[in-house]
């Protein structure tokens, strides 16, 4: 969970981008465009290849969103799925050469759509009879030459992993992803691939895949004690080398992991979580980077090796399947070696294309299978429930995620802690979710809590809770008293995305958006009286932020009074399952509000 999808700003391109086209693997005869130079003495041998590469698909394999039970839509017209990208990837091999080209992922591929929940929990792959996994299959027939591990891999624990590590058919990498006991790769860190090259040496492509750091925090429950997770720039320095040693002509890295130097979880980690323009910087040999993580279309992106002087290219095609990068190489054979000449890059729209027909017939049944157990009724509401203001206002579709997490946290506490006063903290992940009035089914609610979560109960006093407060109320841009307040800027500072804001139930407060940052929490009171800085609360709260996720003080090295490998998402369903029918009166009242200077906003 450590980006909101659609909310990250957009890089603007720092570089031109043009499409230089030909060649690559396999290859065993020339395009006549390729064949620069057949007679030695006149001019140096040149050739040309592409590397196309994709990241964060989150299991998305149609143009569909199962939330909705329709058609993908957002304000900018795009389109997702692994399907369309199959189309634009058959394109660019049938203009450059069927097998004239690269194609690699940069991780988050098994997480991120009820598609993926149902093949990892529903009817997982690592079951007695296990199904093989959608994005695998899909990947398998694109002819995936490697993927980068994303942090959404470990989600549901590494035997999910790694059960679908082996249904694919090419490797996933991850250089600094480290068994914990032997500090060596727990993947492997790099493939090499060949390129041939009639009557001339094969040029070698060397793929380097790193992961993120942050999979430390945010999957400490299945990663700890089992897998360490270093820095890119450590890592690259190491691995880089050795493929120039294997005599790589092109060393090619697939980084999860942004491009702004960024971490989003405080202090909590040594190493940076958007790291790929530090590699680019600080690590001499690479030729580009294919970006992934921070859900954002960098088309193409230029860094300046400080060592060699040299301009590395980084390019990032967004999210889901909406955009295909392609990198585009040119080579000159001297002494018999290959050197690169020129790299560029440049993303394509997936909303040009149809879906691939092939990949179409491969995964309609799994698709149509999942439509049907999302469709599928739990209960009734008594009206309807929208996350539309949940961003600036108490509502009650917030109240039923409080409610749910203070329930389950409040089964598993010692004798002790039950007496302790319980709240919660929940971000509202999705404004366009909504439970409606009437019959409820699964997909209304996963709709509203769209991550795969699960839930602790940690301790916090009430001063280390005003500071947890004022950290989420960072998330309001600063409007003095007396000016109106416009929602469409009112959210969002700081870089301060939806899925990091978290509101609190079971107190009350304010959040004074007139006083700067750090001083907005006020009239914070626990059953109408006012909390005292030495007040013990038992907070609900995910794994994702329990664990340091956005860099919230004081709640990672909290005492831990509950803990459970339930999702939270599943514990809202079986809710509904269990009462028959949601009802916002059953609901403990979370009753905070925005105000000026005392003055309540809405």
């Amino acid at each position: 969970m450590p980006v909101n999808p659609l909310n990250r700003r957009e890089f603007m391109q720092k570089s031109a981008v043009t499409g230089a086209a030909v060649a690559v693997a396999g290859s065993v005869a020339a395009a006549p465009a390729q064949a620069a130079d057949r007679h030695p003495g006149k001019k140096p041998r040149t050739w040309s290849f592409s590397i196309l590469g994709t990241t964060d698909l989150h299991s998305h394999v149609f143009d569909w969103d199962y939330y909705t039970d329709a058609a993908y839509k957002d304000s900018k017209g795009n389109s997702v799925g692994v399907a369309r990208v199959a189309t634009l990837v058959k394109q660019q091999r049938a203009a450059k050469g069927e097998d004239h080209v690269l194609l690699v992922d940069a991780g988050d591929i098994i997480q991120g759509t009820s598609l993926a929940y149902y093949y990892a929990r529903v009817d997982p792959i690592t079951g007695s009879d296990a199904p093989k996994h959608p994005m695998a299959i899909a990947m398998n027939a694109m002819r995936y030459d490697a993927a980068a591990l994303g942090n959404h891999e470990f989600n549901y624990g590494i035997d999910v992993l790694r059960k679908f590590e082996k249904q694919c058919r090419f490797p996933l990498l991850g250089a600094n992803a480290l068994d914990a006991k032997t500090l060596r790769p727990a993947f492997a860190p790099y493939t090499v691939k060949h390129i041939r090259v009639p009557g001339a040496p094969d040029i070698k492509v060397g793929v380097l895949g790193l992961t993120n750091p942050g999979i430390a925090l945010w999957d400490k429950d299945n990663v700890s004690g089992k897998m360490e997770f270093t820095g890119l720039v450590e890592q690259a320095k190491k691995y880089v080398p050795r493929l120039r040693a294997l005599g790589c002509d092109v060393v090619f890295l697939t980084d999860h992991s942004g491009l702004d130097g960024s971490s989003s979880y405080g202090s909590e980690l040594p190493y940076v979580e958007n790291a790929s323009n530090l590699v680019a910087e600080q690590v001499p040999g690479i030729d580009a980077i294919l970006v992934g993580h921070t859900h954002t279309e960098v088309s193409s992106y230029t860094v300046t090796n400080t060592e060699t002087g040299k301009d590395v290219i980084l390019s990032e095609p967004y999210c889901y399947g909406m955009r295909l990068t392609v990198f585009d190489f040119e080579l000159e054979l001297a002494h018999g070696q290959w050197k690169v000449t020129s790299t560029k890059a440049q993303t394509l729209n997936s909303n040009t294309v149809e879906e691939d027909e092939e990949i179409t017939e491969l995964l309609k049944a799994d698709h149509d299978l999942v439509v049907k157990y999302v469709n599928t009724p739990v209960g009734t509401c008594t009206e309807d429930l929208s996350a539309a203001e949940a961003c600036w206002k108490d509502v009650p579709v917030m109240d039923f995620i409080h409610e749910v997490q203070m329930a389950a946290v409040a089964t598993g506490l010692s004798t002790a802690d039950a007496a302790l006063p319980l709240i919660s903290v929940a971000a509202p992940f999705s404004r366009t979710a909504d439970i409606p009035k009437g019959d409820v089914t699964i997909r209304d609610v996963a709709g509203l809590y769209i991550y795969d979560n699960t839930l602790y109960g940690k301790k916090l006093t009430g001063a280390q809770l005003k500071d947890y407060l004022e950290y989420a109320a960072k998330y309001y841009a600063k409007v003095p008293s007396g000016t109106t307040v416009d929602t469409s800027t009112l959210t969002n500072a700081n870089s301060f995305w939806d899925y990091m804001y978290d509101t609190a139930a079971g107190v009350s407060y304010d959040i004074d958006i007139a006083q700067a940052e750090g001083s907005r929490i006020k009239n914070l009171t626990y059953k109408g009286t006012s909390v005292t800085d030495d007040q013990v609360f038992v907070v609900a709260v995910n794994n994702y932020r329990a664990n340091g996720g956005s860099g919230y003080p004081h709640i990672a090295a909290a005492d831990i009074a509950y803990s459970s490998t339930n999702e939270i998402r599943q514990l809202m369903i079986d809710y509904v399952t269990s009462k028959g029918s949601l009802d916002p009166a059953d609901f403990a009242a979370t009753n905070w509000k925005l105000t000026q200077d005392g003055t309540a906003v809405f």
